[in-house]
C-alpha cells in the first residue's frame, strides 16, 4: 500500500511539472523569478516591465560612479534593458552608443545565439547624465567601465558565455570595452564601426566619395548639392520660416544660413550612409523645382539636425568626437566658391560653448594598436558603400591566429550586417558567433556551411543595429 502511495505521489508531482504542451517546467517553477533576482542586485531599480511573448522584458536603472577612478565623487542612474530568455542561454551585451531603446528589440547576435540581451544607455545621454554634469568624465574608459561594472553585477545570474555587440558608435563602444576589459566577453561583433586613428588625415573619405557607386549617380548627387547652395537664398528663407513656426532655434551653430550649409554638406554623405545605389533614381534632376529640392534635402539630410533642438540630443556624441573619437572632414571641390563657412564643420561648432573641449590625440591610436596586435575573437562587419567604412579597424598580420575577422557586405550601407554577407563569409561569421557563445551545434563545428541563426526571425523584435540618424553621426 505504501509503495502504491509513493508511486501515486510521484506521478502527481511529475504531472505538475509538465505544461499543457508536454514540456517539462520544473525549472520554471523552482527557479526564482528573474525580476526579483535582478532587483536584488545593489543599485538596480525597476522602471517598467513590458510583456513580450517568449521573453521577460525589463527597463531598469543601475547606480554607476560618475568617475570609476574615484567612486567617492558620486553616482548617477544609468538606464539599461534586459531581454530575458533563460539563464541557461548565452547573453549578448548591446549598446548603440547613444540612448537605449526602451521597446523590446533583439540584435542580430542575440538572434543567432537565441540568447538574452542586455542593452545599456551610453553615459551622458539623457536621462543617464550625472547632475551636475562634469563633461570631463565622458570618455571611452569611463563608458567601458560602465559596461564592465554592469556585466560583473549580472554575471552571477547569467553564467553562460557573453558577447559584446553594437552598430556604428555602438560598434566602436563594443571595441573600446574589449580594449579596456579584454577578459569580460567571450567575443565581440562590431558592425560598421569607424576607426579614426589620425584625425588630421581624412583622405580615405575623399577616395571613397570619388569611387562609391557609379559615375552617373555621383555626378547627379554633386550637381544637386551645388544647386542647393546656388538656391540658398530662397531655401534659407523657407528654412527660417519653418523654424519659427516650429519653435526651432540656431543659437549653438549661429544662424539658419550656417545651419543650412551644414545640412547641404551632409547631403552626399547621408545619401550613401543610409541609401543604396538602386535608389539613385530618386535623386532630383539638376533643373528640378526648388520645392522638390527642398523636400529631397529634408528627406536625406534633415533640416532639424542643426537646430538647437536637433543638436541637443547628440551633444554627448559631438563632445566625444571633439575630444577622442575624431570626425571626418570631407573635401568638396565641386562646391568651390559656394561655401561661406568652410571651417564650421567640426564638433566644436555643435557643442555649447560653456562645455570645455580638448582633443586627446592618443586615444584612438591606442585602441587601433590593441586591435591590430592584441585583440582576440573579434568580428568586424562593414558595408562596401558606407562612408563610415572608409576608415575601418585593421586586424594586423596574425588576425587568423587570434580568431579575428573583418568582412564587407557587397553594396552595403550603414545598416550592413552578417545576413548581407556573401554565402561563405556569412556562414563563417555565423559559425564564429555560435562558437564564441558556446552554442555551436555539432554539425556547425564540423562544417561552418551549416551555420544559421538558432532563433526564428521576428519582424517586431529583430530591429536594425543602427538607427537611422539625420546628420553626420555614426
Amino acid at each position: 500500500m505504501r509503495k502504491a502511495f509513493r508511486w501515486l505521489l510521484a506521478l502527481t508531482v511529475l504531472a505538475g511539472t509538465v505544461g499543457a504542451g508536454g514540456t517539462a517546467t520544473a525549472a520554471a517553477t523552482t527557479e526564482p523569478d528573474i525580476k526579483e533576482r535582478v532587483l536584488k542586485i545593489p543599485g538596480v531599480k525597476l522602471v517598467e516591465e513590458k510583456p513580450y511573448e517568449g521573453y521577460r522584458y525589463l527597463v531598469l536603472t543601475y547606480d554607476q560612479p560618475v568617475d570609476h577612478r574615484n567612486p567617492a565623487k558620486g553616482t548617477f542612474q544609468q538606464r539599461f534593458t534586459l531581454l530575458h530568455k533563460s539563464t541557461a542561454r548565452p547573453t549578448v551585451f548591446f549598446t548603440s552608443g547613444y540612448n537605449v531603446n526602451t521597446s523590446p528589440g533583439r540584435s542580430e547576435p542575440a538572434r543567432i545565439v537565441d540568447g538574452n540581451q542586455v542593452s545599456l544607455e551610453y553615459r551622458f545621454f539623457t536621462p543617464s547624465r550625472p547632475q551636475p554634469a562634469d563633461w570631463s568624465k565622458l570618455d571611452i574608459f569611463q563608458a567601458a567601465s560602465d559596461q564592465h561594472r554592469l556585466y560583473a553585477a549580472l554575471k552571477p545570474l547569467y553564467g553562460k558565455n557573453w558577447l559584446a555587440t553594437g552598430g556604428s558608435k555602438g560598434g566602436m563602444t563594443a571595441t573600446y570595452y574589449r580594449r579596456f576589459y579584454p577578459n569580460d566577453m567571450n567575443g565581440t561583433v562590431a558592425y560598421v564601426a569607424p576607426n579614426d586613428v589620425d584625425n588630421d588625415d581624412d583622405s580615405a573619405y575623399d577616395r571613397f566619395f570619388a569611387n562609391v557607386g557609379d559615375q552617373a549617380c555621383r555626378n547627379q548627387l554633386n550637381s544637386v548639392q551645388r544647386q542647393a547652395l546656388l538656391r540658398r537664398g530662397e531655401i534659407v528663407t523657407r528654412y527660417q520660416k519653418w523654424a519659427d513656426e516650429n519653435g526651432k532655434t540656431f543659437k549653438v551653430i549661429g544662424n539658419a544660413d550656417k545651419a543650412y550649409e551644414n545640412v547641404v554638406l551632409d547631403l552626399v554623405y547621408s545619401f550613401w550612409q543610409y541609401h543604396l545605389q538602386s535608389e539613385c533614381a530618386t535623386v532630383p534632376a539638376t533643373n528640378a523645382s526648388t520645392d522638390d529640392l527642398y523636400k529631397f534635402i529634408d528627406t536625406i539630410s534633415g533640416f532639424d539636425g542643426y537646430t538647437d533642438q536637433g543638436l541637443e540630443r547628440f551633444t554627448p556624441y559631438y563632445y566625444q568626437a571633439g575630444t577622442e573619437l575624431g570626425a571626418p572632414t570631407v573635401k568638396y571641390p565641386h562646391l568651390k566658391g559656394l561655401l561661406r563657412y568652410p571651417d564650421a564643420v567640426q564638433p566644436r561648432a555643435y557643442v555649447p560653448r560653456d562645455i570645455p573641449m580638448k582633443f586627446k590625440r592618443n586615444a584612438m591610436a591606442d585602441v587601433d594598436r590593441w586591435v591590430r596586435e592584441d585583440s582576440k575573437r573579434m568580428l568586424f562587419v562593414y558595408g562596401q558603400n558606407d562612408p563610415w567604412s572608409s576608415e575601418p579597424f585593421r586586424l594586423g598580420r596574425n588576425a587568423a591566429a587570434r580568431d579575428d575577422y573583418r568582412f564587407y557586405a557587397p553594396g552595403g550601407n550603414h545598416g550592413s550586417n552578417i545576413a548581407q554577407l556573401v554565402a561563405d563569409e556569412r556562414a563563417k561569421a555565423t559559425a564564429k558567433v555560435l562558437e564564441w557563445a558556446g552554442v555551436a551545434p555539432a554539425a556547425v563545428t564540423a562544417d561552418a556551411s551549416h551555420a544559421k541563426p538558432l532563433a526564428t526571425y521576428d519582424a517586431k523584435l529583430d530591429k536594425p543595429l543602427v538607427e537611422p540618424r539625420k546628420g553626420l553621426r555614426p
